[in-house]
């Protein structure tokens, strides 16, 4: 089963820290400022969990079986460009 994920405005986030804490033993709790994520909220056995895991994220892109074979244009000239402003 999907851990579920609730989002909450800072203000609420202040006036319920209770509710947060409630909230996030059924999965994080995404804390918004201005509308933007800003922080989450995770039980401390999550973010052990979390934390804990020996894979690195590199790893999880791994593909078995067959090598890809990824098409990239040339370089051309320097990588460097200096942008217009």
């Amino acid at each position: 089963m999907e851990a579920a994920m609730t989002t909450m405005s800072s203000r609420e986030f202040n006036r319920d820290v209770s509710a947060a804490k409630r909230a996030a033993k059924d999965g994080p709790v995404i804390i918004t400022d201005h509308g933007r994520r800003s922080h989450v909220l995770l039980t401390a056995d999550d973010y052990d969990e979390l934390v804990a895991a020996d894979e690195l994220m590199g790893e999880r892109l791994v593909i078995e079986g067959d090598d890809v074979d990824l098409d990239l244009p040339a370089r051309s000239g320097s990588s460097l460009r200096v942008p217009t402003l």
